[in-house]
This record gives structure tokens, sequence and C-alpha cells, in this order.
């Protein structure tokens, strides 16, 4: 909240209220397309521009309409032994990035080859979907819609990691800013009650691809008491 205006943002960094500040998604993120959309025009409409301002790493990976079909179908199914996830296709999303199969950012900088790799994965998730008794997605339908989306953070796309090493090495301030926290790190967290990342300081540098001796400190912040989500 700044003076009486709340923002809420999930994806876009809380640097983006700030005008001074240049503000970067980096690589170790999953990012849904239309979720950073829908943030993005939400502060347009309320008068803070991030053209310019905002880059998205071209090796964050992308979360498709297959991630939140597939989340949901096995949640459902394990009933009262599920994880508690979001249902946001996050679990998912890393599944593909560590099978080497996922979609990033810097592949919609090649539509002609996308479509091609999205219509294959596509197709994977529907004989999951299909074996757990759930209806199929339209191919060609659910590729369109994505790339609707999708396509709208061209103009974002850049090599962040360089970026902020140059940054790094003018001795420029640097701010990371992390989310989730240590209990829910895929390595250290509650497993498997985590989160599919790695949420703690140490994941700041792989997550940007800077090295470890450029984080020069950090800062934990501990609430008052204990929340989760799913309970």
């Amino acid at each position: 909240r700044i003076a009486e205006r709340k923002f809420i943002l999930r994806l876009i960094p809380s640097g983006i209220l700030h005008d001074e500040c240049v503000c970067v998604i980096g690589n170790g993120t999953v990012i849904n397309p239309e979720a950073f959309n829908s943030e993005l025009q939400e502060l347009r409409e309320m008068g803070i521009e991030c053209e310019g301002r905002l880059f998205v790493s071209s090796r964050a990976h992308l979360i498709l309409p297959y991630h939140n079909a597939l989340d949901r179908v096995r949640e459902e199914r394990l009933g009262a032994n599920s994880v508690g996830t979001t249902m946001r296709g996050i679990g998912p999303a890393y599944e593909d990035k560590a099978a080497r199969t996922g979609i990033r950012a810097g592949d919609l900088l090649y539509p002609d080859l996308l479509r091609d790799k999205i219509r294959r994965n596509i197709e994977d998730a529907n004989r999951e979907l299909s074996s757990l008794g759930a209806a199929p997605l339209d191919v060609e339908a659910t590729m369109d819609g994505f790339l609707d989306e999708a396509l709208q953070l061209k103009p974002f796309i850049r090599d962040t990691s360089a970026f902020i090493n140059k940054s790094v090495r003018e001795d420029r301030t640097v701010l990371l800013e992390g989310a989730q926290g240590t209990m829910l790190d895929v390595d250290h967290g509650t497993y498997p009650f985590v989160t599919s990342s790695s949420a703690t300081a140490g994941g700041a540098a792989t997550g940007l691809g800077i090295p470890p001796k450029a984080i020069t400190g950090a800062l934990g912040i501990a609430k008052a008491y204990t929340t989760r989500v799913g309970g």
C-alpha cells in the first residue's frame, strides 16, 4: 500500500511502483502470461508504465493451460492426501523444466518453432488427462489462446542475467526480492508440502544468473504466526 492506493503484485516486482527502479523477473521463475498481462494492465490503469523499466528473462519458463489442468486433476485425484497446491500450474511447469521439455520466454521470439513444441506438449498432457478420466484439451484452440496472451511478453524479454551482472559491475544498487519462505523450499522445506523451487536466499544466485559472491547481504522476514497455503 502506498498512501491510499493498494497494490497486489504476484509476478511483477514491487519496485515497479517506484519510477527510478528497473525491475527484472529472473530465470528461476515460472510465468503465467495471462496473469502477467493482467497485472500489467492494472498498473497501467493506475498510471504506472512498465515499458523500459521491466524485463523478463528469456530463460524464464512459462505456465501453459495444460499445466493448470494437470495440477487440478492430480490434486482432485489425491483427495484427502493432496499437497495443498494453489492449482496455478506451477508444479507441472517446473516438471517440464526439469524434463527439458518446457517452454521458455525466449521461445516466443521464434513462433514457427514454438508451435510445434507447444503442440507436442499439449498432446502429451492430453494423454495423462485422459488416463485420469479428465477431458483432453483442444490442441489448436489451447495453443492459439495461449499465444494470444504470451506474445504480449515479447517487448519485455531480454538476457536479464547479463543486465544484472553489468549492473553489479557498475556498482549499482541491486535488490533481490524473493517469494514464499524457507519452509516451502523444495530442498529444505517440509517436503512434500513445499513449492517447486528454491525459496531460500541461496536460490537467488541461480534464480537470477549471478555469482553467489555478488550477494552481500540477506534480510529475512518472519511472520508473527505460522500460515501456509492449503492449511
